[in-house]
């Protein structure tokens, strides 16, 4: 079958072209904006890539058109598919018939970490000789791609709940029928698509409401929205992760917990009902990972996979790209990578990387680029998410429709607003000096401004 993707170069899209690949479809695909590393990925496997969305890349006409979330009415190959009644389906549908049908579903849903703990459950299933299948919003380093059929009876997926496709509004999580569900906490995001928290709260629900008796779903205990949305109704198990040490509510208490070995949790051991099941020694830091991997080490253990056998697979594990990952050491300054774009995230990252790198200077540079950070819905908590840094610069681009300087203006002379990407560039590298760590976060390309600063730093 001759199968033609509209943006192909999203991670999710890409990773579907990969398995409708690997299943011996013919593949082809067409994007905006064609880059690496999604690029290269695809081109490695013979797809053939279309830079915008030209309705004269469907000719010959395809036999089905899988349709990504970034596709609207009003784009011209969106209207020449409808005009020619070419065949069309979205990116989730197609894999829930094609490959999650016959498979059982580990789904790693939440605001936060799904990337990350998708990866460390592909990893902790590969190391125990499953052989899963995967589709990951990233590319997990031990496996260089972020998806593939896989030859066992088990899929791991990142459930996003943002919606499927123009003509289908559902979070796409609501077609993956899990088995095996973690939510790693509830925060109000994807502000284009819902109109408040109560809205995504009931996108939860749905989910929750096609998880087999015999599932599990893990929760993290002592999140308000994750408690709300199980409470509106759950038919399946449930255990819980918790903090460090295993602190409790009085209401709910944690099945997993970690106690941390050192500061930075490069080393804690793992609990299960306050009994040491496995201890973990690996390259990641920052406590929201360590529950990260709580999470990721429960849904093992729901298949089968013992705790201390997956504790040992972490300690092997290589990070999702872009997740604080070193991108270069220059002159004795440390870059690092991070998608983070959501003052929860931001903050968590800081902070892990504080724990780090002790009172060594932080530099943060950050790009407000989702869509919910361009609406201005989290300008209040922004400046705060920012305070491990020792200085913090943000780029405001032209799409913003709010007045960033006034958001941040609590940082004060700790921060520096720019609407010029080669100011930045400049203004970090004069400012950087031997011992800094520089984090850059951003969910897109941020304009190539990783490697310009690595260049200027250079010279």
């Amino acid at each position: 079958m001759r199968i033609h993707i509209l943006g192909i170069c999203g991670t999710f899209m890409g990773g579907i072209a990969l398995l409708a690949r690997e299943l011996g479809h013919e593949v082809s695909g067409s994007d905006a904006n064609v880059y690496p590393p999604m690029s290269t990925q695809l081109e490695e496997q013979g797809i053939e890539l279309m830079n915008g969305y030209d309705p004269d890349h469907l000719q010959p006409a395809p036999d089905l058109v899988i349709i990504g979330n970034t596709m609207s009415r009003g784009n011209p190959v969106v209207e020449y598919i409808l005009n020619n009644k070419l065949p069309y389906i979205s990116g989730p549908q197609w894999l829930s018939e094609h490959i999650l049908q016959s498979r059982h579903v580990l789904a790693v849903s939440g605001t936060h970490g799904k990337t990350t703990t998708t990866g460390m459950l592909c990893w902790i299933l590969e190391s125990a000789g499953l052989n899963p299948g995967f589709l990951v919003g990233g590319v997990p380093q031990n496996f260089g791609i972020s998806a593939r059929a896989g030859e066992g009876q088990y899929f791991v997926i990142e459930a996003d709940e943002y919606d499927t496709s123009f003509f289908d509004k559902r979070s796409k999580f609501i077609h993956y029928h899990p088995d095996t569900l973690i939510i790693n906490n509830i925060e109000y995001d994807h502000a284009d698509i819902f109109a408040d928290i109560a809205a995504i709260r009931r996108e939860f629900h749905h989910m929750v409401r096609i998880i087999p008796e015999k599932g599990l779903i893990i929760a993290k205990q002592g999140d308000v929205e994750v408690s709300r949305v199980l409470e509106m109704g759950c038919w399946t198990p449930i255990e819980y992760f918790g903090d460090q040490g295993g602190e409790q509510s009085e209401d709910v208490k944690s099945e997993w917990s970690v106690d941390a070995l050192s500061d930075d949790f490069s080393q804690f051991n793992v609990l299960f009902n306050s009994k040491i099941v496995g201890k973990v020694s690996w390259e990641l830091i920052g406590q929201f990972n360590a529950e990260n991997a709580l999470a990721a080490i429960a849904a093992a253990n729901h298949v089968g996979v013992e705790p201390v056998r997956a504790c040992e697979a972490l300690q092997s594990l290589k990070n999702v790209k872009r997740r604080l990952e070193c991108l270069a050491e220059v002159n004795q300054i440390t870059v690092y990578d991070d998608f983070a774009h959501h003052p929860t995230a931001i903050s968590a990252t800081l902070k892990a990387l504080r724990q780090k790198v002790k009172g060594e200077r932080i530099i943060a540079i950050m790009e407000p680029r989702s869509n919910t950070m361009k609406q201005g819905v989290h300008q209040e908590t922004l400046a705060d998410a920012f305070v491990e840094a020792d200085h913090t610069f943000l780029y405001a681009a032209d799409n913003l429709d709010w007045d960033l300087s006034k958001a941040v203006s609590s940082l004060g002379k700790k921060v520096n607003v720019m609407d010029n990407i080669e100011n930045i560039v400049n203004s970090a590298a004069s400012l950087a000096q031997a011992g800094d760590h520089i984090l850059i976060m951003s969910n897109g390309s941020f304009s190539g401004l990783h490697q310009k600063l690595i260049e200027k730093l250079s010279s």
